[in-house]
């Protein structure tokens, strides 16, 4: 069989082992600890806001988030639909209501027009929502300054799930950094990984604050373990954030690998009639390519469609995916509320995502390369 390529696998650099040996050696093998500090410390600086808490998933970012912001059961938080499930998962944790809004063609990511559609229609009906959680999806930012002036508008808080995004920008300005708070993800298969992890950041100190002691079990200020309030076992370990704290020194290349892959990709497919790549959509957009997407029109290829690619990759052992289903047909979801356009539903039938891993070599992109060649018989 031929040597795997996968979609986006970890590429360690070999530096994180000095964090996670200064670990061993000083024994802080325990949660918390000085890598810990520091990772946060780090995190905050390269995004420029003032506090992190670094946390064991993104989705335990979500959870607190929603909580700091006092979410509650019956209460409705607009989510963006085409996401991954952990972007709305916390709220129903919480007994409130996911309200799904769909997407704008552009970035793909939540349509501003549909969400003021949503927030006006829910307080039609006696349910103001009382959080927005936008998602900058593959590390392509969102619309971020149309739906910040509209939350605030609304006086709604802003959730940026920027678990796809470290490293992207907007206007300048670092995705995770806009709104109220910022998510993070460090997942196996994220950018940048700890393994398993996540963060929750603000400028917001109390937020931040409150989000440490809640993920370290809310436990009171005590000789004995007292508890006021419900906590959790959220925070990241000493360990994990050795290894953060090890990707985070080469970040900046990592975002540069990626979006060298999609020019590869961009370059070889582009002109193949029926194959499309998501654009940034201005020099105000820098997507990170956490992954390189393509949609597949089959009206242009004699009918291939994104399935019989990746069933043809998958046959030489190279992993690639659709796109995101939207949570709003989602059979978890399918009793929520949603405002739709057909937009993220056609990306879902016709998207695929390559693989894209920053570890990827050139031999490995042409083979992929090659096998899209192959299959819709295009000769260069």
């Amino acid at each position: 069989m031929k040597p795997k390529i996968w979609l986006s696998s970890p590429h360690m650099t070999g530096e994180e082992m000095k964090y996670i040996n200064e670990a061993f050696s000083t024994n802080w093998i325990a949660p918390l600890g000085p890598n810990v500090d520091k990772f946060e410390k780090n995190l905050a600086n390269y995004l420029s806001i003032s506090d992190c808490a670094a946390l064991s998933s993104g989705t335990a970012a979500i959870h607190l988030a929603l909580i700091n912001f006092g979410i509650k059961p019956g209460d409705e938080v607009i989510c963006s639909s085409f996401t991954f499930a952990a972007s709305a998962n916390p709220i129903v944790y919480l007994g409130a209501t996911p309200v799904f809004v769909d997407s704008e063609p552009e970035t793909w990511n939540m349509d501003p027009v549909l969400l003021e559609e949503a927030i006006e229609d829910r307080i039609k009906y006696g349910k103001r929502p009382k959080a927005i959680i936008i998602v900058d999806l593959y590390g392509m930012p969102a619309k971020l300054d149309e739906i910040s002036a509209i939350a605030s508008k609304h006086d709604i808080p802003l959730i940026e799930d920027a678990a796809e995004a470290i490293g992207s920008e907007y206007n300048g300005k670092k995705c995770g950094s806009f709104g109220n708070i910022g998510i993070l993800s460090f997942n196996g298969n994220k950018i940048i990984t700890t393994s398993g992890g996540g963060a929750l950041v603000s400028n917001n100190k109390e937020f931040v604050d409150h989000t440490r002691f809640l993920s370290t079990q809310a436990a009171d200020k005590a000789v004995h373990y007292q508890h006021s309030h419900i906590g959790y076992n959220y925070r990241m370990s000493n360990i994990l954030a050795g290894i953060g704290l090890g990707q985070l020194e080469v970040l900046d290349n990592r975002v540069a690998r990626r979006r060298k892959v999609f020019s590869r990709y961009f370059d070889a497919l582009a002109e193949i009639d029926g194959i499309k790549f998501h654009l940034e959509p201005g020099t105000n957009f820098k997507s990170n390519r956490w992954l390189t997407t393509i949609i597949v029109n089959p009206d242009l290829t004699d009918g291939i469609t994104r399935e019989d690619i990746r069933l043809e990759l998958e046959k030489e052992n190279i992993e690639s995916r659709p796109l995101w289903k939207p949570l709003h047909i989602q059979p978890v979801f399918l009793s929520c509320p949603s405002y739709t356009n057909d937009v993220s539903y056609n990306l879902f039938v016709h998207g695929l995502c390559l693989p894209s891993g920053s570890n990827l070599s050139d031999d490995d992109l042409n083979r992929v390369i090659g096998i899209i060649f192959k299959i819709l018989k295009y000769k260069t």
